[in-house]
Order: structure tokens, then sequence, then C-alpha cells
């Protein structure tokens, strides 16, 4: 007892010459002028570092939070607006090797902490709106609050990796615990209503969810129902499997069955599928012993239309191969991807059931067997996991994403050749996997992206699905020599490339708004009027969009400022339920439900989007636009967009990206 005593004073008395330190830093740093403050920041921030590695320091700089904040600590950085901050982006901060970040969000939360319960008025954020986003942080960082630092964290952060759980057992304390899960909860659904094909992620959160519903610190609130179907979409959907037996143990209950039994264990899943988009391991198991115990009830497994039983009948031993050669326990999440390809009925192009047959008896090249066997483990065949990443591209064309990687183009193409033209997706496939090598060809000259320089990602992406993997770097150095080749014409190389590079269908036409040598807007009138009339239906005589277009649009953050380029596939143009005018578009980035700022927020349910799709109302959506393709041959009724219109769309445009942009659209507007 003596010893702890002891250990206490020691800790409170470093704890008190860190803090003196700290608030002499500080101190210094108020009094300095802003261009100067850059030189000052140091000491501040390697005295907060000191001062969070001791216990007790979160609450201490709780107390010195507003003090902090005015003396300019957060000045010229995303941090200075705590308004537009995203919670889910905290997970990168704090654990970045840089330990100047990891400080700086430390920091913010506590700010924010300050703020929530009344001790900080702070002008930007209210009370109510801290405490919203410390929950939402807590839910995406809950391994923070429960779970050790693993090996790497250790290696990359020091002790550093124990102070932020520090942190956040602090921050648990000051906000309640009982709204983490609901956040969590929430966002888990948000996340799978777009229907992705990576949902590994997701699953881990949902094991956690599971975990942490059993810790005394942690009350269910209202999120019980929506966590206890995500949690028995997984472990405990059915009767048979309600306490998470193992798949032995299901196994033999599945021998034991009657048909009356399997029936009822095949509808139990294929109904938790349909409703989360999920997919448990005993679905496998279920499956594959009906391939020898019940194939009549297959159709029901997956949860079948009349549309998908047609063509599981008509396809029925190609069905069974996929299934015996793809569905094991590791890859069950493949189940959904067969069940919607079926529902697609891509089957009945004469061109897909031939190729799929050749996939199913296609080896690997060497260098494509370790590429899948180092990303996805050894435990299966690499073949098994590239032909359940088949049909999951193929059954979930609008859920394939770019991870963490410049690759936005080449995802589109892919995305755009399960939707469009699925045959072409299988042969660039077995070109990958079987001859390490892809070739295209623009404007009759092939390219090879065996032979091709460097793509756009400077490194070989690894946080792919099992096809994009192995596609996505050949596609990417395509895609990069084909800029190189329209590099010295004048104008943005995409109009050349884009139809080229993603199939015959992209139209011919092409505007931009954005002149490539200035970077200013230029002709912004003529490029709304022709996109109204190109694709708004009362604009264009109320033809459909036939074929996916490829555009570009410019992102903004949730304050409106220009991030950068990325590239889109516009899908259609529909009234909503509320008779608006809405785009509905795919965008590769892994998560589509974006603030863009100015009130532009991407809806990705709700708003009548199909899976996989993104919208936004058709001002806002052209807002944001910088490039399109169009069909020259229906121009559409260019003078009739109202003048109205337009200036709604240049107002959000002045207000966003286009704000610096605007000496062009002054000069243009007083022609």
């Amino acid at each position: 007892m003596k010893s702890t005593s002891s250990d206490t004073n020691t800790d409170s008395t470093t704890l008190e010459k860190r803090l003196a330190g700290l608030d002499d830093a500080t101190r210094s740093l108020a009094v300095t002028r802003d261009f100067g403050k850059h030189v000052k920041l140091r000491p501040v921030l390697d005295a907060l570092r000191l001062v969070l590695l001791q216990p007790g320091g979160a609450a201490a700089v709780q107390a010195r939070a507003a003090d902090l904040d005015e003396a300019g600590l957060f000045v010229g950085t995303d941090w200075a607006e705590p308004q537009i901050l995203i919670p889910a982006l905290s997970t990168g901060a704090l654990s970045s090797a840089n330990a100047d970040t990891v400080v700086l969000e430390a920091v913010n939360e506590l700010r924010l902490l300050a703020v929530a319960k009344g001790e900080y008025a702070h002008p930007l954020i209210s009370a109510e709106q801290a405490r919203h986003h410390l929950s939402q942080v807590l839910a995406v960082n809950m391994s923070l609050l429960l779970t050790p630092p693993s090996e790497a964290e250790r290696e990359q952060q020091g002790r550093l990796a124990q102070a932020t759980r520090a942190l956040f057992r602090h921050l648990g304390q000051g906000v309640g615990y009982d709204n983490i899960l609901e956040h969590l909860v929430e966002e888990i659904w948000r996340i799978l209503r777009q229907r992705p094909i990576q949902v590994d992620q997701v699953k881990q959160m949902i094991t956690q969810i599971a975990v942490y519903r059993n810790s005394p610190d942690i009350e269910p609130g209202a999120s019980g129902v929506g966590a206890d179907r995500l949690i028995s979409s997984l472990f405990g959907t059915t009767d048979a499997c309600r306490e998470d037996p193992g798949v032995d143990v299901y196994r033999s209950r599945l021998e034991a069955m009657d048909s009356s039994g399997l029936q009822y264990e095949a509808a139990g899943f294929a109904r938790a599928m349909h409703d989360t988009g999920l997919v448990s391991p005993y679905h496998a198991v279920l499956l594959r012993y009906l391939l020898e115990k019940g194939e009549y009830l297959i159709g029901e497994a997956l949860g079948l239309s009349s549309t998908g039983r047609d063509c599981l009948l008509c396809y029925h031993d190609l069905v069974r191969s996929l299934i015996d050669n793809a569905v094991h326990i590791e890859t069950a999440q493949c189940i959904y991807g067969l069940a919607l390809m079926l529902e697609r009925g891509i089957l009945y192009q004469p061109a897909v059931a031939p190729a799929m047959w050749r996939q199913l008896a296609q080896p690997l090249s060497e260098y494509s067997r370790q590429r899948l066997t180092r990303t996805f483990g050894p435990t299966l065949d690499a073949r098994a996991w590239l032909l359940s990443g088949m049909l999951s591209i193929l059954g979930l064309p609008l859920g394939v994403g770019q991870g963490d990687n410049p690759t936005c183009q080449s995802a589109r193409a892919l995305s755009m050749w399960a939707y469009n033209d699925p045959d072409y997706l299988l042969q660039t496939l077995v070109w990958a996997a079987r001859d390490d090598e892809i070739v295209m060809h623009f404007e009759g000259q092939p390219i090879s992206s065996r032979d091709s320089a460097s793509g756009v990602a400077t490194v070989l992406p690894v946080d792919l699905d099992p096809v994009s993997l192995l596609v996505v770097p050949h596609l990417d150095r395509i895609y990069a020599e084909m800029g190189r080749r329209c590099a010295d014409r004048e104008g943005d190389p995409h109009r050349w490339v884009n139809p080229e590079f993603h199939g015959w269908w992209s139209g011919r036409g092409f505007r931009i708004n954005v002149d490539v040598p200035t970077g200013k807007l230029t002709e912004l009138d003529e490029f709304l009027r022709h996109f109204y009339a190109s694709y708004h239906p009362f604009y264009n005589g109320n033809q459909p969009l036939i074929h996916p277009q490829p555009a570009g649009i410019a992102v903004t953050d949730s304050a409106a400022r220009f991030i950068g380029w990325h590239a889109i596939t516009v899908l259609r143009v529909n009234l909503d339920p509320q008779e608006v005018m809405r785009v509905y578009f795919y965008n590769p980035n892994n998560d589509s439900g974006q603030d863009w700022g100015d009130g532009v927020v991407v809806s990705t349910a709700g708003q009548g989007e199909r899976f996989g799709e993104s919208s936004l109302p058709f001002e806002q959506f052209a807002s944001r636009l910088y490039i399109f393709h169009f069909d020259p041959l229906e121009p559409g009724e260019v003078a009739g967009v109202t003048r109205g219109e337009l200036d709604r769309v240049v107002g959000h445009i002045h207000r966003s990206w286009g704000a610096d942009r605007l000496p062009e659209l002054e000069t243009h507007a007083d022609c």
C-alpha cells in the first residue's frame, strides 16, 4: 500500500511539472502573432504529448482546452473548424505514426468534451453538436475502449498507444457509454445499405458489438433491435445455429433434419442475407450440404424470385459447379453475389455462361496465385478466392470500391463492365489472372499493361476485392498510358481516353467547364445548358439514359472546399419519391454518403436509390460536375433551360469549388 501511495505521489508530481511546462508554452504561443505561431508550436505539442502520457493527463488537458484553442493551437489546420470534422477520420489520426497528429486529434476530442459539458462556449460548435460528434468518435473507435494495443500499434506509436486508450476511457466517462452502440449500429446500417462487396470491416465491427454488449460499462440503449439483427445475421441466423455452436455441430444438426427443417433453415438464411447484405458462415455450410442432400432447396436458400429461379433451372449444372468451387466458410459472402447475379439474369447473355465455365477451369499464373494468397491467406486455394470475387462483382457491380488507392478510373471501369458488359469483364479477368497482361486499344493502337510505364497508383493495391486485386493494376497502367498519349493535345485528355478505356457506349460528345492550362472556369453557361439538354428528362425529350456514362466531379469537403477531381458513373436521371429530379450515380469511393458542403449532401438510401447508387438533386449534382460525355446526335433543348435554374447552380459553384476560379466566370458573364 505504501508503494502504491508513493507511486501516486510521484505521478502527481510528474504531472504537475509537465503541466507547468505546458502552461508556459501555451502562454508563449498566445502572445505570438499568427505569422510566427509555427515557431512556438513545437514546445506546446511536445508538452502536450508528455502530459497525455501521464495518469490524469487527459483531464488536465480538458481543463486547458479553451486556453489552448484561443492561443492558436489549431490555427491553419482542419481542427480550427470543429463543426466540419468527420468522426470516421479520427481513426486514421489516432492511429498515425506521426505523434503530432495523434496529439492534435486527442486535444481536439478533449476540447469537444469541454464544449459538450458546458466548460467552454465555442463560437463554431454547440454543446449538443460536440456530444453527438464525440459519441460517433467513440463508436467508430470502440476498440480503443476495451482492447489493449496490438504489437503493430506498440511498434508504431510506442507509449502513445496507451495514451489514446486512457483518452478514450476519459471520453467515455465524460460522454457516457449509453449512446456509443446506438451510433455504431446506425453507422453499420448506413454502410450496409450501400451494399459494398468488401464487408470484412463491417463484420469485425459487428463482432465487437457482440462482445461489448456483455460489458458492464456499455448499455444497449435504443440500438438493441438493430444490433440483434446484425449479430444474428452472422452468428445466430436460424434456430439450429442460434447459440453459434460452430460449423461442425451445425453440420451434424443438418444431417438430422427432415425436409421441412431444411426448408426452414434455407428460408431463414435467405431472409437475413437479403435484409442485411451480410452472409453467415453457417449459410455456406447449409448451401454445400444442399448440393448433396437437397438440391431442390438451393433456390430457397438463395432467396430467389421467379426470375432467379428460372435462371437457376436453366443453368443448374453451372450453378452447382460455382457453389462447389467458390462457396466455402471463408468465402460465404459470395453467396449474396451469386443470388443477385441470378436475379440479374446475365447468364442468358450468350457469352456469359461459357465464360464462367472457362473461369472454373482456368489455371492461374504463379504471380496471380501469390498475390491472392498473400492478400487473403493460404487457407483456401487462390482459385476459390478469385471465383468468389467474380460472383460478388457480377452480383454487385455497384459495390466495387477503389480502396485507399487513387484508382477511381479503374474501379469505375470494372463496375461499368460488370453492370453493362459482363462478358468483357470476364475476358479481362482471364487475361490478368492467366497471362499477367491486359491488352487494350487506343485509337487502333494496342497498349499492353506489361509494356506500359507506371500507373496513377505508386504502389500495388492490397485492400481490394479478389477481382480488383488482379485486374486494377493492369487497368491503371493502361489508363495512365492512354493519358500520356494525349499529353500533347489541346484540352482535357478524358475527351479521348474515356470512350476508348470504358467502352463504345461512352458518348463521343464531351464538355468541360474548366480551362485546362489555367484551371479557371470557362463557358459555364454553355456547359450547364448542354448538361441539362443531354440528361434532364424535361429538356431531352424525356429520353432515359440508355448506357452508364463516365463523368468527372469536383469533390468538396463539408465546408465546400475543393479537394480534387474524381471519376464517377452517371446511371440514370429520375424523379424521386418526393417528385424531385435526381441524378443517380455510382461513386467508386468506399463510402458514398458524403457531405460536400453548402447543403450538398449525397444520399445513398431513402430517395429512390437502388443498392449501390448515390444520388443528388439535379441542380446540386450539376454544381459539382466538371466533365461529362453525351451523344452529339441527340442535342436536346439547349435554349430551354431557364436563367433561374442556371443561377442556382452557378450559386453553388460560387460558394464551393469555383470560389477561386471566378475571374473566368465573371469575364464570361460580361460577354
